[in-house]
């Protein structure tokens, strides 16, 4: 069974047992986090489309780490004006192991 999920303003599909990395989350280490927005759930041929979300369904995850993902740099530049800035930004994230599809 697989399920597409809405979160952080993406969408992922899923499985049980997938390890996602999602944006940042408040939940703790160890905590049990619901995901109440499915988008379509599927198992073999047959699934079920929401209208915009799978009334009744939710996907049950595990938070297993918070992090930052690697750096990137922002450089803006203009040739002959003496302009340079020079960022760099480091997107916190939360990862999840996904326990379980209930639909």
């Amino acid at each position: 069974m697989f399920a597409v999920i809405n979160t952080g303003g993406k969408q992922y599909r899923v499985s049980e047992g997938t390890v996602l990395r999602i944006e940042k989350l408040t939940a703790d280490a160890g905590a049990s986090v619901e995901f109440g927005d499915v988008l379509l759930l599927g198992e073999g041929d047959s699934f079920k489309v929401g209208r915009p979300f799978v009334t009744g369904a939710k996907v049950t995850a595990t938070v297993q780490a918070h992090g930052k993902a690697d750096k990137v740099s922002i450089v803006k530049f203009r040739r002959r004006k003496h302009y340079l800035r020079q960022k760099t930004h480091r997107q916190p994230y939360t990862e999840v192991k996904v326990t379980g599809i209930v639909g």
